[in-house]
């Protein structure tokens, strides 16, 4: 029988190591594929946000009515929907335009069509008589026997009433909102009118209405409701000159600015209002496209040019979404030319074979219904995120209603003609704010702080004080961020001055203590030798309290009564209650742990001969630390800090809490921000799966996932340069 030998040491050791060795790689290749998963899956998200458009023909048909005087479809384009001059509504399929119901209105025939609620199928029909009425095309589901079945409808509104317009109307505009209708109406003989319905449920019969004339601007001019009911646009459509109307009231409809929409080459050759009627679009002969936008905030309102796209051939007609600020553009060669104006994108081109009648899109954009002649044409519109570009998204962006381009965030509203602003500079610039301020506090603190503990503090002192200091980091940020909102930051309001000195008083305070306490004898301070930071503490706390409590006295002598007030006065500074001093002060204490412990190691971990050796050729404790220690430990400082600044860019509950979450791009203390974090906590759960903002806050995320890896990247390769550079000492 073999004698069994256990394995040498040597083996036994060898085996580990291999073993160690393995599982080591393992955890590493596992971290660096969890990154990597990490950043596809965010890119998978947020990358369909910028794949082009596209426009697909679908279906045609010939042998349609000639009498067509408006086309629409359903939300899930289950039906196409045509109003004829007869005064019928005609529901037919989109696929193979055959009849499915048809439906008349007031058994008389109309000679002119608009849409009202052009996304809620409300339209305004003019017969041929002159009358005015309202009515809405429903599509309502059912279910019968289980199967789903579409019962189309044409309402007629108001019990069925009509509005008698005056003699010799030319044309009409209509502006419908709650409760409140305006019509303004034009005359041959160049005169308009608004009239006005108070309380008007589409349920009931209208009230008597008031009616004001508007001043003639001549019978070339065309008027147009502008945006909610405030405004009217009178536009000569041949020369462009325009007349802005203000109705703040039906006792106060004046006449506030004269322009022109003219191109500065060519001529107009048609114009469209665009969603909200904030805007009109203007094409000309020469293929450009001009947004002209109203602008109220200067000295006199004023249509103003705040962008133009050029196509190739001149523009024959252009056509609105209905739901968002994109249109077709289509030129005298029937080509669809698909655009959106806030994100000033050309997506996509359609042949329509011919120059179009009537087009329109459905409620959701996502298709698109052409008629020319007896032809009706379906296309597909793929086009779910126009909104977004690199420009949007990083550059400045001219919005409606603003003076000059911006760099705004504001991804929804109350109303629903909103034009979404998905800038993310001003988020970026809250989460560098938001980290700055928070290393301004926290990087002077915990270094010194962790250079102190590690060198002149006593064993004794440093085994209570770095445990409770490292425990800290376990305080929940949640908790911090309530405090600082809540209980820090209206105290900071109140006492202002006096915390604004603390940060004066304080050291200068500690540095007199200091020099005071080194006149005292050896024999004395030698007794509390590594114990001078416990002596300070009530030092430090009476130095505070004092000057807390003069804080009235203070202001009155520096600011001559309230800081707030001095600052706004002397530099326009507004103060917020939570702003960026309170995420200073919040935020850097829940950095200060990290960078604290991690400091104060690498300083006590300096190798004692080094220590020994440089005391030993005469140098003092002082020129040890800042020649020796520091620059050995430099490595692990750095890092530290780096890991803080991390930490404050990351951070989420503090800066959620304690600002105002606003998107402003303003460095100033006294004002809040919104950072990435924040702006992923508050807005995503609110955000549709897939929607354009649901994919911008997940290129949010990305975009902060880039910054933290390459600040850890960036960290990581100055540490090992100090390393290398410091390590042999």
């Amino acid at each position: 029988m073999s004698e069994f030998r256990l394995p040498s040491l040597s083996r036994r050791r060898a085996v580990v190591n291999s073993l160690t060795t393995r599982f080591i790689t393992a955890g590493g290749i596992s971290v660096i594929g969890v990154i990597i998963l990490l950043m596809g899956y965010l890119l998978w998200v947020a990358v369909p946000a910028f794949i082009p458009a596209s426009i697909n023909s679908l279906n045609h048909a010939s042998d349609m009515p000639l009498d067509i005087l408006h086309v629409s479809a359903n939300d899930s384009f289950e039906v196409v929907s045509l109003v004829r001059e007869t005064g019928a509504v005609e529901f037919r399929d989109p696929q193979t335009f055959e009849l499915i119901h048809s439906v008349s209105i007031a058994n008389r025939p109309f000679k002119d069509v608009k849409p009202v609620f052009a996304a809620k199928d409300v339209f305004a029909a003019r017969s041929n008589s002159d009358e005015l009425l309202f009515f809405r095309i429903e599509h309502q589901v059912r279910f019968i026997d289980d199967r789903r079945v579409l019962v189309h409808r044409a309402t007629w509104l108001f019990e069925e009433s009509t509005i008698q317009l005056p003699m010799n109307t030319k044309r009409f505009d209509v502006y419908w909102r709650e409760e409140q209708l305006r019509i303004v109406m034009d005359s041959a003989d160049g005169t308009s009118v608004l009239r006005e319905y108070q309380d008007v449920d589409e349920m009931f019969e209208l009230e008597p209405p008031q009616d004001i004339s508007i001043p003639s601007a001549g019978s070339n001019y065309q008027s147009f409701m502008g945006p909610r009911g405030r405004w009217i646009f009178q536009i000569d459509a041949a020369t462009g000159i325009y007349r802005l109307i203000e109705v703040r009231s039906m006792r106060s409809v004046n006449p506030v600015n004269t322009g022109s929409l003219a191109p500065s080459t060519g001529s107009i050759t048609t114009f469209s209002l665009l969603l909200g009627r904030h805007s009109v679009l203007v094409g000309s002969n020469t293929g450009s496209v001009t947004q002209f936008s109203l602008v109220t905030t200067g000295d006199r309102p004023a249509l103003m040019p705040i962008r133009t796209m050029q196509f190739d051939k001149p523009i024959v007609h252009i056509e609105s979404e209905l739901r968002r600020k994109g249109f077709l553009a289509v030129d005298e060669a029937a080509i669809g030319h698909l655009a959106y104006t806030t994100s000033e994108r050309q997506l996509a081109t359609a042949e329509l074979l011919e120059i179009p009648n009537h087009v329109a899109f459905a409620p959701r954009a996502d298709r698109l219904v052409v008629v020319a002649g007896d032809t009706i044409r379906t296309f597909e519109v793929d086009n779910p995120h126009p909104e977004i570009s690199w420009s949007t998204t990083w550059n400045r962006v001219w919005y409606e209603g603003y003076e000059k381009p911006q760099l705004s965030w504001q991804s929804s509203a109350a109303d629903t003609e909103f034009e979404a602003k998905f800038s993310l500079a001003p988020l970026l610039f809250g989460t560098l704010k938001a980290a700055f301020y928070a290393m301004l506090f926290a990087i002077p603190i915990a270094v010194m702080g962790a250079i102190y503990c590690a060198n002149f503090m006593s064993p004794g002192m440093r085994a209570w004080v770095k445990p409770g200091i490292e425990i800290m980091a376990a305080l929940p940020t949640v908790i911090l961020g309530f405090l600082a909102g809540l209980w820090l930051a209206p105290i900071v309001e109140s006492n202002l001055t006096a915390i604004m000195l603390l940060v004066f008083v304080l050291p200068i305070g500690v540095l007199v203590f200091s020099l005071l306490w080194s006149r005292l004898p050896n024999s004395v301070s030698s007794h509390f030798d590594g114990w001078f930071a416990a002596i300070c503490v009530p030092v430090i706390i009476a130095l505070a309290w004092g000057t807390l409590a003069s804080n009235e006295f203070l202001a009155d002598l520096i600011f001559g009564g309230d800081a707030r007030m001095w600052f706004f006065r002397n530099f326009g500074v507004d103060y917020d209650q939570r702003n960026a001093l309170i995420i200073g002060i919040a935020m850097g204490l829940a950095v200060i742990p990290t960078i604290f412990s991690i400091a104060e190691d690498a300083i006590y971990g300096v190798p004692q001969h080094l220590v020994h050796g440089s005391l030993a050729l005469g140098a003092t404790r002082w020129q040890t630390l800042v020649r020796v220690v520091l620059l050995t430990a430099s490595p692990g400082i750095f890092a530290a800090i780096m890991i803080g600044f991390g930490r404050a860019v990351g951070e989420t509950m503090i800066v959620l809490m304690a600002t105002g979450n606003t998107p402003i791009m303003d460095f100033n203390l006294f004002q809040g921000m919104r950072t990435f974090a924040a702006n992923i906590a508050v807005e995503m759960p609110e955000s549709e799966a897939n929607s354009t903002h649901f994919r911008i806050l997940f290129l949010t995320a990305l975009v902060l996932f880039m910054i933290t890896f390459m600040f850890n990247t960036l960290a990581e390769v100055v540490r090992q340069r100090l390393r290398v550079r410091y390590g042999n000492l």
